[in-house]
């Protein structure tokens, strides 16, 4: 239930390490728990043990998690649990920052909403309006991104009067995004009488302000996490000239391992490398933001079954990718900052699973990378490498008879004129 008026926030339940309990305990059916033990799911995660029981009571829920740690089907099992199968519109809703993401959540409900013959639709941009709004009209349960979602109902292609379950996920991510007042207005269109529930990595701020004015006395729950999400990953990182990268590439790949995700720096990158990978026998795909949503989907389709166990892809691209089976993260290109090497390397060694973060140096990177690694408490790794970042020796052009070194850039140059 919701109210648009201030509401009061319970205290928060805090949890360090969430013992995790059968699905059943919290009163999940046998034929949704069947599913999950079909997918190797047999235990809840933290966030999983501590939502379920308010969000299948119905009660508004504010759960603080990090990507990656099972909270999809948080949300997923209690309104599948809920819910009934209507043609006439839809009675839940789940925004999502981006496509991507929207994508793999709706295959994280498909697997378990099929076994109570539940219709579910995703609605974004970048692919035919007219199409998406005829499955979306009949769908049960809409997993939608804000901009597209809003642009189905202005145009009166779609509507949210009859939902009772709203989700938003990644809340944080899709308020920094600008989505602030496309989700806002989308809000203020859903009925009165509903269940939301919002979850986000923060609970202040923007995102705490949107909780206060849209959810009625919910339940918060936080996974306490004080690491970094990279920090069940294993870390190495590998000095090699730009010529000899590709056959290092090839080296790491014929090694033992699962999906691997691949990052470049430029599209025309991610693509060249895939073909070139291709070439040398490896089931290998490419992603990144000059490519079509169909193609998109193919390609992440293709990744998340194994049919490609190599994906090739740039940071934009991959925002939002969250597959818990990739073993490996390999840096072909170094990322920007340390900032970019958490998203990076933060898409393995999900949901407690161990994973491998691989950085590729060439000699000219060393000193960037080594500051990076500082930054994120990685220098052991680094040096274990066998690489020092040292300054480049001056040649005999810039060196003054003195000894010191010649001034360069405008100061050189009033030097000259003098």
């Amino acid at each position: 239930m919701t109210s648009s008026t201030a509401a009061a926030i319970d205290a928060a339940r805090t949890t360090h390490d969430t013992p995790g309990r059968p699905f059943a305990e919290f009163g999940v059916s046998a034929s949704v728990a069947e599913a999950l033990r079909m997918r190797g799911i047999h235990e809840t995660f933290a966030i999983q043990s501590l939502v379920l029981d308010d969000a299948i009571a119905g009660r508004d829920v504010l759960a603080k998690s990090r990507t990656g740690s099972g909270k999809t089907l948080a949300f997923a099992v209690p309104i599948v649990e809920q819910l009934m199968h209507d043609t006439r519109s839809p009675t839940a809703l789940v925004m999502t920052p981006t496509r991507e993401l929207a994508s793999q959540v709706t295959e994280e409900f498909r697997a378990i909403a099929d076994v109570k013959h539940l219709q579910i639709a995703s609605v974004y941009g970048g692919v035919g309006i007219q199409a998406q709004a005829k499955r979306a009209r009949h769908a049960d349960i809409l997993i939608a991104t804000p901009g597209r979602l809003l642009d189905l109902v202005s145009r009166r292609l779609l509507r949210l009067d009859r939902v009772r379950i709203c989700v938003l996920d990644e809340a944080d991510r899709m308020l920094d995004m600008g989505f602030l007042p496309d989700v806002t207005r989308i809000l203020e269109q859903l009925r009165d009488e509903r269940q939301t529930m919002l979850f986000s990595a923060t609970l202040d701020g923007e995102v705490g302000r949107l909780a206060k004015r849209f959810t009625y006395q919910p339940a918060m729950h936080e996974v306490v996490d004080d690491s970094p999400t990279i920090s069940t990953a294993a870390h190495r990182f590998i000095g090699v000239e730009h010529p000899k990268k590709s056959a290092a590439l090839v080296r790491e790949l014929a090694a033992e391992r699962g999906l691997t995700l691949i990052f470049v720096r430029t599209q025309r990158g991610a693509d060249r490398l895939a073909k070139n990978l291709k070439a040398q026998g490896f089931q290998a795909g490419s992603l990144h933001g000059g490519m079509s949503q169909p193609q998109r989907e193919r390609a992440l389709g293709h990744f998340a079954s194994g049919a490609n166990d190599v994906l090739v892809a740039t940071d934009v691209a991959a925002r939002g990718l969250d597959l818990q089976d990739i073993t490996h993260v390999i840096n072909f290109d170094p990322p920007e900052d340390d900032k970019a090497y958490v998203h990076r390397v933060g898409r393995t060694a999900r949901a407690g699973r161990s994973g491998t973060g691989i950085t590729f140096v060439t000699p000219e990177q060393h000193g960037e990378v080594r500051a990076m690694a500082k930054i994120l408490e990685l220098h052991a790794e680094f040096e274990d490498a066998g690489m020092r970042a040292e300054r480049p020796r001056q040649g005999p052009s810039d060196v003054r008879n003195d000894g010191r070194p010649k001034p360069s850039g405008r100061q050189g140059q009033r030097s000259r004129r003098r």
